[in-house]
Parts: structure tokens; C-alpha cells; sequence
């Protein structure tokens, strides 16, 4: 006796290898063997083979019900009692509700989720997967850029209403995929790549729009906010697999943390602050509408900046206060994430006597500053960029568990990212910071797909990969180099094929992963930020 969804959730989630509720157990092919033996030890009673399925080692999930109901009833008096349990319960309400994320930005909760829900039980109703949302999504947001592309006023205005539009079909994929529970491998590719093309397609766009206008050159505003928004997102993501299994006692900014969100309105405010996808997307939806591309980015890069500093002031804080004892998984998880490439290697062996963040940042802060202060096309940057490649494999030759040395792979990402940013920008060569945007994307895709792959727990890339790519200062000593040798309109041919071979590589290496058997059977819910 029960509800059907309960027996959905119950019993036709993919991501587990067995799952379980009262007089109902199933598995998936990987664990039809185990199955099998539980069945001859145990018989075919489903409570007693979930039990022994679990003692032998499988995992079982058993969904936390709440006011649904699945029940076996013993007698009559219980059938009855059961009976009434479900007809006071609408599980429909529940399946509509729980397809919402229980934790979500102010405006996706309050301007977006109260009706999207509904699309995605249309969308399920018809048959339609969150595959296929997931890519309606991704085409209006390139149409969204193509609009913002013609420079004109109703082409912006148009370009805002069609981001947002994506952004209802971005969050509709999610709770289709929570409302049918169709959960797949492709679907955790799409899903967790599509938002990064998406919302950098969209800058593009704006960069092009604002020369189609008035001649405006905005490809280094454009660069430059996706430069934060991508060392953003990889803050985010050391931190949380730096802290993914570490066991400390709680630390006082934690505790405050803990207690303002017992204050209902800080709590909204404070995920407002850190400008998630949703009030980033309408930020630059209504900037775009209503004002010019050069200041939708330069209100952009303000407030990604100020959410940066917040948000990373406060994880620096914690992980100070915090006496975290990390584990080997959590440092290997940092250690993929640093995309160490071969040169690096070479000097891994030898100790530095500075802590792994600050060796990082000071081979970045140099390669960087020599890049933005010398004359354009001479030797000083590859210098730096050589330093930088000493101090890169000094700074992960121990195991990153020090309390700050989840601060590595986002000073890597910045420093390489900045380097190509600021010597694109000063060679003066044309069309060499719309070069420059492609490398540091298909780079950026690269480290977002590294990021998908540790969390769904088949570890990072194959070493071949990261050695074909060269490393992030394997990347950076090239583009130094190039900058040196091709100081004409060849650099921005340059660039281009650099950005082409990693965007090949990568992609086909990504593609190959994601569409296998191997890869993590789970749907991306997308990020805070």
C-alpha cells in the first residue's frame, strides 16, 4: 500500500546500484550477481534482500519518504489505516515541490521556480527528456548572443528577454530530471558544461554587438569577466573538495555562519551577495536591455569582484579558525585540480620552503606583473614564465592538505588566464583578445570538466590529456612565447590554433568519457554561482 511515487523514487533512480522501501527492492545490472546471491541466502522476501545486499557490501538507497507511503500491512485493520495515509496525502503536491531544489538563489526561487515546475511536468507529460530542455536551453541562449551580436537596441532587448528564457529552461531541466527521476551520464555532461558555454557565448556576443554599434572594443571586459567568473567557480570547487571529508571541529566563522541563518532575511541576503547564477543572469539580462555592453560588463566584473571577496575572505577565514585533519582523497582532488603539466613535474621532487599557496602566487604575481610592465614582444615574460613554471612544481611537491592549500588550483587558474589576458591585450595586434577569448574557453572548459569528473568520483582526466595540453604553465610558458616571436597580426593566428588544438583535444577526450559506461550516472543541479 502506497503511493506511486514512492515507488518511483523507490525503485527507478539510476544513480544507485540498489535501492530499496518496504517490500520493494531493485537493482541495476552491476548488481544483479549480488542480487542473485542475497536471493539464494536470504530468499525472496525484498526487506530481507535489501538486508542482505547491504551486508555483503552493496549500496542500497532507501529515499527518505516523508509524507509518502509505502507500507506492506499485516491485516486487514492496517490495509484500512494505510489506505487513509495515502488518500490524505497528494503525492502529486510532493512530486511538483520536491522537483524544486530545496537550496536556491532568491531569484530562482521566487521568480522562476513557482512556475517552472509546472513546464516541467508539461515537458514530462509529453515525453520530452531533461536532455532535450538541457539543449533548448543552450539554443535560445546562442540565439539570446546572436541578437545581443547585432548592436542594435531591439537586438539587446531581445537578447535580454531570451537569457532569461534560458535561464527558466536551465532551471526547468533540473526539476524534469527530479520530477521523472531521469538521471543519466550525458545528461551530467550537458547539464554541467551548457551554463559555462552559455553565459560565455552570451559575452561574446556583447563584445560583438559593441563593436557592430559604435566600434566599442570590449573583448578585454569580456575576457576579463570570464576570467573571474571561471577563477570564481574554481574557488568554489577547491574548497568544497578540499573540505569534502576533512574532520575539525566547527570554527568560530562557521558558527556565526550557523547562526545568522537562523535570521531568515540574512540568509536570502547573503546568498544574494555571492550573485548566483540566477541574479547574475537577470543582472545582465536588464543591463543589457537597457544600457550598453561596456556597462553591463564593467557592472558585471564590480560585482563578481566584490562576491569573490566576499565569499573567498570567508573560506580563508574558516579554513584559518578551522584545524581541518584533510584526507589523501581530498588532496589528490586538489592535486588533479592543479592541472600540473609535465614541466612542473620536473621540479616537483624538490621541497619549497614557503607554503604551497604562496610559492604559487608568487610565480604568478611575476609572470603576470613581467607581462603587463615590459615591452610587448621581448624576452622578460618568457623569464617569468619559466619561474613561474619552477615555482608551479615547487608548490605541489607535498600532498595539499595544509589549511590555505586549497588556494593552489585557483592561483594556478589565475595566473594563466591573466597572462594571456594581459598580453592580448597590450601586443596592440588585431583581433588578438577574440583569440585570446577562445584559448582561455577551451582552457576553462577543460578545467570545468576536470571538476565534474572528480565529483562524480572516477577521478580527474587521463595523465595523456594534461601532457598533450602541456599543463597550465606548460600553456602559459607558449603563449609568452609566442607573444615574443609573432608580435604582428601572427599572434592572433597564433592564438587561434592553440585555442583550436586544446578545444579539439579536449573535446574529443570529454565526448569519449561522458557517452561511456564509465562515466558517473548523475545530473548536475548546477552551481550557486
Amino acid at each position: 500500500m502506497g503511493h506511486v511515487h514512492a515507488l518511483r523514487l523507490g525503485l527507478t533512480d539510476p544513480r544507485f546500484p540498489a535501492s530499496a522501501i518496504p517490500g520493494a527492492v531493485s537493482v541495476l545490472p552491476s548488481a544483479r550477481q549480488a542480487l542473485n546471491r542475497a536471493f539464494a541466502e536470504s530468499g525472496p522476501h525484498p526487506d530481507a534482500l535489501a538486508t542482505s545486499l547491504e551486508a555483503a557490501g552493496t549500496e542500497v538507497r532507501r529515499p527518505e519518504l516523508g509524507e509518502l507511503v509505502a507500507d506492506v500491512p499485516a491485516d486487514p485493520q492496517a490495509r484500512n489505516e494505510a489506505r487513509q495515509r495515502v488518500a490524505a496525502v497528494d503525492d502529486e503536491a510532493i512530486r511538483l515541490r520536491t522537483a524544486v531544489k530545496a537550496r536556491d538563489g532568491f531569484f530562482t526561487t521566487y521568480c522562476i521556480s513557482p512556475y517552472s515546475r509546472y513546464i516541467a511536468r508539461w515537458c514530462a507529460r509529453r515525453g520530452l527528456t531533461p536532455n532535450q530542455v538541457t539543449t533548448a536551453s543552450l539554443l535560445t541562449a546562442l540565439i539570446a548572443a546572436g541578437c545581443a551580436a547585432t548592436g542594435t537596441r531591439p537586438g539587446f532587448v531581445a537578447a535580454g528577454l531570451l537569457l532569461l528564457f534560458s535561464f527558466v529552461l536551465d532551471c526547468t531541466d533540473g526539476q524534469l530530471a527530479r520530477y521523472s527521476l531521469q538521471y543519466s551520464t550525458l545528461g551530467a555532461w550537458l547539464d554541467a558544461t551548457f551554463d559555462r558555454a552559455k553565459e560565455y557565448a552570451y559575452y561574446a556576443g556583447l563584445a560583438l554587438g559593441a563593436a557592430n554599434a559604435n566600434g566599442d572594443d570590449v573583448w578585454a571586459l569580456a575576457l576579463g569577466a570570464m576570467v573571474l567568473q571561471s577563477c570564481r567557480h574554481i574557488v568554489d570547487f577547491s574548497f568544497n573538495e578540499a573540505n569534502h571529508d576533512a574532520s575539525a571541529n566547527t570554527s568560530p566563522t562557521a558558527a556565526l555562519s550557523d547562526k545568522l541563518d537562523s535570521v531568515g532575511w540574512t540568509v536570502w541576503l547573503r546568498r544574494m551577495i555571492v550573485l548566483p547564477i540566477g541574479e547574475r543572469w537577470a543582472l545582465i539580462a536588464i543591463l543589457t536591455a537597457l544600457t550598453t555592453p561596456r556597462v553591463t560588463f564593467v557592472v558585471l566584473l564590480i560585482g563578481c569582484a566584490l562576491a569573490a571577496c566576499y565569499t573567498t575572505a570567508g573560506r580563508v577565514l574558516r579554513s584559518l579558525t578551522r584545524k581541518a585533519r584533510r584526507t589523501d582523497r581530498a588532496a589528490q582532488a586538489l592535486a588533479d585540480l592543479a592541472d600540473t603539466g609535465p614541466i612542473a613535474q620536473l621540479f616537483s621532487k624538490v621541497k619549497a620552503p614557503l607554503p604551497a599557496p604562496v610559492t604559487a602566487a608568487l610565480g604568478g604575481v611575476a609572470v603576470v606583473t613581467v607581462s603587463a610592465l615590459t615591452d610587448v614582444g621581448g624576452p622578460w615574460p618568457i623569464v617569468a614564465a619559466a619561474v613561474y613554471c619552477v615555482t608551479s612544481g615547487l608548490a605541489v611537491a607535498r600532498p595539499l592538505k595544509g589549511a590555505l592549500d586549497w588556494l593552489v588550483p585557483p592561483v594556478f587558474r589565475a595566473s594563466e588566464y591573466l597572462t594571456i589576458l594581459v598580453l592580448a591585450a597590450r601586443s596592440d595586434v588585431d583581433q588578438a583578445l577574440p583569440a585570446a577569448f577562445g584559448l582561455v574557453g577551451a582552457v576553462a572548459y577543460h578545467h570545468y570538466d576536470t571538476v565534474y569528473r572528480i565529483r562524480g568520483g572516477t577521478g580527474a582526466p587521463p595523465h595523456w590529456l594534461v601532457r598533450a595540453i602541456g599543463g597550465h604553465e606548460g600553456r602559459t610558458l607558449v603563449v609568452t612565447i609566442l607573444a615574443a616571436l609573432f608580435t604582428t597580426t601572427d599572434f592572433t593566428v597564433a592564438l587561434t590554433v592553440l585555442a583550436v588544438f586544446v578545444a579539439l583535444v579536449v573535446l574529443a577526450e570529454s565526448i569519449r568519457f561522458w557517452v561511456s559506461a564509465g562515466a558517473p550516472a548523475v545530473h548536475d543541479e548546477g552551481e550557486p554561482a
